[in-house]
Formats: structure tokens, C-alpha cells, sequence
């Protein structure tokens, strides 16, 4: 606890608090402190207050730390009327609080901010009705400040008057930038008000990534069971337009009986001030009078967060029907969208820009008739609703609060040009979407957004990759928990492997072999599947002794025939699972293995070209990582020297101002030959064995670059890409396949998903060593120590 100062005009008091941050320092990949953070601090509405732009500045904030905790400090003027100076108890407390009704208040918080040598940058939420009686001291305050200045618009009117125009322009003068959350504000200001492009940024209005919850049991949970539900949400008023749903109801109900529509939500506090519950009740009237009783409930709450995202995933319509055609932005709007809502609404400029016929449907202003027709084709054609709300999640995806926050960031860096660089805070560990993919059979090849696809099957490389992982997690933890799913992909790769040594790849819902493994080369997969052996062999100290005895049966089963694989990438997974074995009888395999890469490496490699083929294609950081673990294995200084010299080179191709920028499958890298550099089709397990490999690189050789590169390669995953957005969800634990040209593929099957973790599991072991020098690592001879009792399965040998 510290005594914090917050001014409160016009009075002044003290109080004991946890502040947003305490700490304001920045670090360096070392930990070491190395600077000042910059403060940041917010002016805006702020809860408990219930408004859209106070939850708007929290979740903002709120991202803001979970993203880069490090980076930055934040601090609040909390905005607040005269009759609202002592209404709230604020969790997060406020540095100021301004009375926007006092006469002096803003020249004496202007005073306080310019004298708060912390405070760096001033970020003002901007809405008109917040500062609309007292325009003259808001002015004076923006003009007198000097520091930088953001001015967030909420609102942005077209055809403004004389006065209105200069308003803004008054703003535009003294801002380092206008933030706008529509393409269509952009415009406006653009055009309208004569604001240079230059001075604008649009950074959509953030939105909160859901899990994917079952609709049914969700209607189950609120006894909506049978119901088709249509919903809105937000603090009423009489701009949300909702008499215009209760008008076209009664043609929804003759043709949809089971129709019922949710009202989510509280009067708008300032309404409630005003005028009381006049509006609510005038609804309340209006249902009594259409006899829509059993077709319309009110929900008079300010709904928490998970509530509401739950409502809004049973909902099978959302209605907006806000009737002022100047309405900028809306976050109801938004979070219905991004939860997937198949979604009807009224042509605000924010709607325009977002629904079109993939998306949703739009209505005329106040026209019932128009919104029932709506309502039926939707309401009519389930496989229609679905689509729309696939493409919502889609089109949504970017303005994700992460994103949101990462946008801000960097907005942020540009204010502080070349005084720091963000540090991106690293998720804790999230096993949900891996078990949520995961039978009592094996892991699920793909996923629809988040929520499995069982009829795709099952893949011997995924559950070899879910095998590393989940042994690398428990190496770790010693979660005992972790053992079921080790044993499952065990269990799962042993169900593969055939009476001639050899393993299949592809297993259908039914647990039988498919097609695909006639017609496909198998060579990596049969790799993959004795690296994850090895891999799990290598824990045979902390393992169950059953399962390690099973593991060397399958393992001397698999290298029958490993002289007669010939693919760079396949003895590259193999010497990997045979290191890891740490059987001196085999030795000779990956010496020989080895000798085979280094005569690939002598004939492609030239002045220019140091690498084993005569192109980079994908999974290339594998190549040289074996050839390293060929080196730990032997202490043969040429596997040493080949692994370095082709790693470095791989390196100088791939990362450029301290990003990653892997080979992706929409062009190859080739020997003599001038590439164009591709964008999009960036896959994560690419990134993963790029850091993986750094791993290896950083504990054998100890240099700080390979460290660094780790964590900036890692980072790819949490925003710094091409796209600037996330790779990686955290609400669901599942990551993104892929980062395409202009989009991210937000579908997290088990590649992408298994390829993260290890990524994550990689760049732990990295930050958690103490010293930046090498370890080395010598072969042991094979020994069986006693373990815990482990239930092996029916297809024990």
C-alpha cells in the first residue's frame, strides 16, 4: 500500500491505495531496469460509473496490462458532474478527479498534469454531452497542457456548423493525433471538418474474445429452453429505438411463436436523473398494449461481463435499432457482432461499414415493417444464420481488445520515438482448447474457430506433437493431471505403428485408417512419431516406468528401417528422437543420419548459400537444431560448425528489424534466385521450431542474440506480425492458424494450437536461465530406474 495524491476539484484529499501499476519502471530482456516507464494518463469517465465510454477506457487499460505490463504506466482523471462527485467508489483510484461543472476545475487539473513530471502523455475520451457545459474551460484546459495530446473521438458529427467546425479544429491544433474507430469518422473529419489524414488514426472499437459455448445449453442455463431468442443490450434510452422491435413483434410472433425478445439492461443512469423511468415504462406500456407479455422480458440489470457474453451466444438474433443516423460507434454493437450474433440493424454509419449481406441485414430507420421481414428470413433459415455469424466472428476478429490494445501501443511508441521498445507480457499457460480437442482416443486434427471438428479425425503428427508438448509441460509443472494426456497421445501413436515397423498417419472418426496414407509420402510423419518417443524416453526419471518401457519397445520397433529414409526433414526428426533417447547403442544411427545431411549441406552450400537444400522451405529451423543435437550426441565439431554456420544463415533470412518473418507456403526461398518477399501464409508451427531451436542454440552456445531472437520471435505470436493482431487467444487457450495477407485464420486446430505451447515452453526455459552460457550435455548409457505404477493401456507388448 502507498498514499497516492488525488486531486479532486474543487477540493483536495488523500487516500491509501493500490495503484493501477505501482511500479514505474521499465526492463530490458534481463530483467535490468533501464528506465522511466512513460505514463499515460487517461481522461474519461471511469467505473463504477455505468456509461459506454468508462467500461470503453477500463477494458482498454485492462488490455493494455495484460499486454504489455511492462511497457507502460496508467493513470486516471476521472470525469464527473456536480451531482456526481460522490456516487462512486472507485476500484482502480483515480489520480484526479474532475468536476466538469466547476467553473476553475480544468485550469487547476491542467496546472496539476503539467506539473506531474510522470505524466507523459494525455489521452482525453471525447465525447460532446461530457464537456457541453463547460465548453469555454474545456478549451482552456486542452490549449494550456503541455504534454502530448490524443483525443479519442466517441462521436463524430457530419455537416457540422460554423462553430462546431472549429471546435474540432481548435482540438485537431493541439492534438498529436485524433483517434476515430470507424473508416467512416476518418472521412467525415477529412471532408467535413478539413482534419489532414496524416492527424487521424482508426483503431476500431475493442471487443472481448468469448469461449465458444453450446446455444442449447446456454437457453438450458436461463430457461429459454425451446425458445427463439432476440435480444439487445445496453443502458436505455430513448435513442436505442426499441418500440420499434415491440411494433414489428406481433407479425415476428404470427409466423414464429416461440419468439422472445430480451431487453438486457438498466436505464442509463443520467436518464434516471432526468426523467426518471419514463422510458422503460413507456416500453412497459407498449407490451401490455400488443399483448406481448409472453414474448418480451425485461433483464433490468447492468449485466457483468461473462453474463453477457453468454446472453449474447444464446441470442439468435441481436436487434440494434438505434434511431440516430449520426451515431459514430457503438460497443453494443460491436460485442454483439464479435460474439457471433447473427445481427440486424439500422444504417448508423458504424453498421454500414461492418454488415453487408455476409454479415447481416440492415433496416430503414424506424421501420417495423422492414425489421419483421428481417427478422423472418433469419429466423426461417437456420444454415443463413449460421454462415452470418461465422463471417461476424471473422470480420470481427481484429478489433479483439488484444488488438485494440496493441494498436494504442504502438500509437504510444510513436509518442516516445526511440526511447523504449514494448515488452510483451508473457500469457500463463492455458491447457483448455487442448483438452477441449482432446478424446479418450487422441487429439482432433482441426477446428472450426474453437470448437473441434471430429469428423476431420485424428493425425499421427498431431498427437506426436502432443506428446512433446504435454512432456515439456510436465518436465515443468510434475502435474500429475498431465499424465492422462500423455498416455492418451502415447497410446495414440502406438495405435499407428504397423506390424512392418512403419507408422500411418491419418486415423477417421471411426478409429480407422484412412485412404490419405496411400496417397501421401509418410516419411516426416513416421519421423515426428520416433522424435516424440525419444522425447519421452528422455523423462524416464520423472516418468512412470510402464510407460517407458513401452516406449523403448516402440522405439526399437520404429528405427527398423530408418537407414532406408532419405527426406532431410525425416532424418532430422529422427536424430532429434534418438538424442533425446540418449542410447549410446544407437549412436551410430544418428552419426549416420548426420553424415547424410552434411553431404546434402556440402553439395548445396556456397558463398552465398549455406544451407542443405538448394531452397528454404518450411519446418527449416528442424535441420540445423538436429544437426546440433548430432554434435551433443558425438561431440563431432563438424555437425557443430554445419548446424552454427546454416542456422545463422537461416536467421539472416528470416528476421529483419527484430522481427520474424518466417518462409511461408505462398513462396519459397531458392538458391540463386532473387525472391519477392511473400506476405501472408506465415504458419505458427514455423515460428515454433524457430524458437525451439533458438532454445537449443542459447543453451549450447550461450550467445544473447539467440536469446533475443527467441523472445522477439515469440512475440510474433502475441501481435508483433505483419498484421499487428494476435496469433494466439487467450480466452481459449487455442492459437490461430495462421497469418494470412490481410486477415488472421482464426480456426485453432491442434498444429498451430500444439505449436504455441511448445513455443510458449521454449521461451519459459529461455527467461528462466540465470546465466548466458553454454551447457553442455554428455550421452548417457541406457539405464530402467523403479517409477510410479502407470495403467499402459490394452496394447501393452
Amino acid at each position: 500500500m502507498k498514499t497516492t495524491e488525488i486531486m479532486l476539484f474543487n477540493t483536495e484529499f488523500s487516500f491509501e491505495t493500490n495503484s493501477l501499476n505501482p511500479a514505474n519502471k521499465t526492463k530490458d530482456t534481463q530483467g535490468k531496469i533501464i528506465s522511466e516507464r512513460p505514463e499515460i494518463l487517461f481522461i474519461s469517465t471511469f467505473p463504477p460509473r455505468q456509461c459506454g465510454i468508462a467500461t470503453y477506457s477500463q477494458d482498454l487499460i485492462n488490455a493494455l496490462e495484460k499486454q504489455f505490463s511492462g511497457a507502460f504506466k496508467y493513470s486516471i482523471c476521472a470525469l464527473a458532474s456536480d451531482t456526481e462527485l460522490h456516487d462512486y467508489n472507485y476500484k482502480q483510484k483515480p489520480v484526479y478527479i474532475l468536476n466538469t461543472d466547476e467553473k476553475n476545475a480544468f485550469a487547476k487539473v491542467a496546472f496539476s498534469i503539467n506539473k506531474n513530471k510522470k505524466i507523459s502523455s494525455v489521452i482525453i475520451q471525447h465525447e460532446f454531452g461530457l464537456f457541453a457545459k463547460n465548453e469555454r474551460g474545456f478549451s482552456l484546459f486542452f490549449n494550456s497542457l503541455k504534454k502530448p495530446v490524443v483525443f479519442v473521438f466517441h462521436t463524430v458529427l457530419p455537416h457540422p456548423s460554423v462553430a462546431l467546425k472549429e471546435q474540432v479544429q481548435e482540438m485537431a491544433v493541439v492534438a498529436s493525433t485524433i483517434v476515430v474507430m470507424t473508416k467512416n469518422a476518418c472521412q467525415i473529419l477529412t471532408k467535413d471538418y478539413n482534419i489532414p489524414d496524416e492527424k487521424i488514426t482508426v483503431i476500431p472499437h475493442g471487443t472481448h474474445l468469448a469461449t465458444p459455448l453450446d446455444k442449447k445449453d446456454l437457453k438450458n442455463k436461463y430457461r429459454l429452453a425451446g425458445k427463439k431468442i432476440l435480444s439487445t443490450f445496453g443502458l436505455l434510452s430513448a435513442n436505442k429505438g426499441i418500440e420499434i422491435t415491440l411494433e414489428a413483434l406481433p407479425a415476428i410472433i404470427r409466423k414464429q411463436p416461440n419468439v422472445l425478445f430480451l431487453i438486457l439492461g438498466k436505464t442509463h443512469p443520467s436518464v434516471v436523473k432526468q426523467e426518471g423511468e419514463k422510458y422503460r415504462n413507456r416500453l412497459t406500456e407498449m407490451v401490455i398494449a400488443l399483448h406481448l407479455e409472453r414474448h418480451v422480458r425485461f433483464i433490468n440489470e447492468y449485466l457483468p461481463l461473462p453474463i453477457l457474453l453468454e446472453y449474447l451466444q444464446l441470442t439468435d438474433i441481436y436487434l440494434f435499432t438505434s434511431n440516430d443516423p449520426n451515431q459514430a460507434v457503438s460497443g453494443t454493437f460491436s460485442y454483439a457482432m464479435s460474439a457471433g450474433c447473427p445481427i440486424i440493424s439500422t444504417p448508423i454509419p458504424h453498421a454500414k461499414e461492418l454488415v453487408d449481406k455476409n454479415t447481416g441485414l440492415l433496416f430503414d430507420f424506424n421501420n417495423a415493417h422492414q425489421l419483421a421481414d428481417a427478422a423472418l428470413r433469419l429466423l426461417n433459415n437456420e444454415p443463413l444464420r449460421k454462415s452470418i455469424s461465422l463471417n461476424a466472428l471473422h470480420k470481427m476478429a481484429p478489433t479483439a481488445w488484444e488488438n485494440a490494445a496493441i494498436a494504442h501501443a504502438n500509437l504510444f511508441l510513436g509518442m516516445h520515438p526511440g526511447t523504449m521498445k514494448l515488452s510483451y507480457e508473457m500469457p500463463p499457460v492455458n491447457l483448455n482448447h487442448i483438452k477441449n480437442m482432446t478424446t479418450d482416443f487422441g487429439m482432433i486434427q482441426f477446428a472450426k474457430i474453437a470448437t473441434p471438428d471430429i469428423n476431420t479425425g485424428y493425425t499421427l503428427d498431431d498427437n506426436a506433437r502432443a506428446l512433446i508438448a504435454i512432456c515439456r509441460l510436465y518436465e515443468n509443472t510434475r502435474n500429475t493431471d498431465h499424465l492422462m494426456l500423455i498416455n492418451t497421445y502415447f497410446q495414440f501413436i502406438k495405435y499407428c505403428l504397423q506390424r512392418n515397423g512403419k507408422f500411418l498417419n491419418y486415423v477417421d472418426v471411426y478409429k480407422n485408417f484412412t485412404k490419405q496414407n496411400d496417397a501421401e509420402n509418410l516419411e516426416d510423419s513416421n519421423g515426428r512419431a520416433i522424435w516424440a518417443i525419444g522425447y519421452l524416453i528422455s523423462l524416464k526419471e520423472i516418468l512412470p516406468v510402464a510407460i517407458i518401457k513401452e516406449a523403448e519397445w516402440l522405439m526399437e520397433e520404429a528405427i527398423q528401417h530408418i537407414d532406408k529414409m532419405h527426406s532431410t526433414r525425416t532424418m532430422a526428426f529422427i536424430i532429434k528422437g534418438l538424442h533425446y533417447q540418449n542410447d549410446a547403442r544407437h549412436l551410430h544411427l544418428i552419426k549416420t543420419l548426420a553424415d547424410r545431411m552434411v553431404q546434402m549441406y556440402r553439395h548445396e552450400s556456397g558463398e552465398h548459400w549455406h544451407w542443405f537444400e538448394s531452397y528454404l522451405t518450411y519446418g527449416n529451423s528442424v535441420l540445423p537444431e538436429a544437426m546440433l543435437c548430432a554434435y551433443i550426441s558425438s561431440h563431432d565439431k563438424v555437425y557443430r560448425n554445419i548446424a552454427k554456420t546454416s542456422f545463422d544463415f537461416l536467421l539472416s533470412k528470416i528476421f529483419l528489424d527484430d522481427k520474424i518473418t518466417v518462409i511461408t507456403n505462398q513462396g519459397w526461398m531458392y538458391k540463386n534466385k532473387i525472391s519477392e518477399k511473400q506476405t501472408g501464409g506465415e504458419q505458427p508451427i514455423d515460428v515454433a521450431y524457430t524458437i525451439m531451436t533458438l532454445e537449443k542454440f542459447y543453451t549450447v552456445f550461450g550467445e544473447i542474440a539467440y536469446k533475443q531472437k527467441a523472445i522477439a520471435a515469440f512475440n510474433w505470436f502475441l501481435g508483433a506480425n505483419h498484421l499487428n493482431q494476435i496469433v494466439y487467444n487467450p480466452r481459449t487457450g487455442g492459437c490461430f492458424d495462421g497469418v494470412e495477407a490481410y486477415n488472421v485464420n482464426l480456426n485453432q486446430g491442434a498444429e498451430s494450437t500444439l505449436s504455441y505451447l511448445m513455443a510458449r515452453l521454449a521461451i519459459e526455459r529461455i527467461r528462466n536461465r540465470n546465466r548466458d552460457i553454454s551447457i553442455p550435455v554428455k550421452l548417457c548409457q541406457k539405464t530402467y530406474e523403479p517409477s510410479m505404477v502407470f495403467l499402459a493401456g490394452k496394447n501393452k507388448p
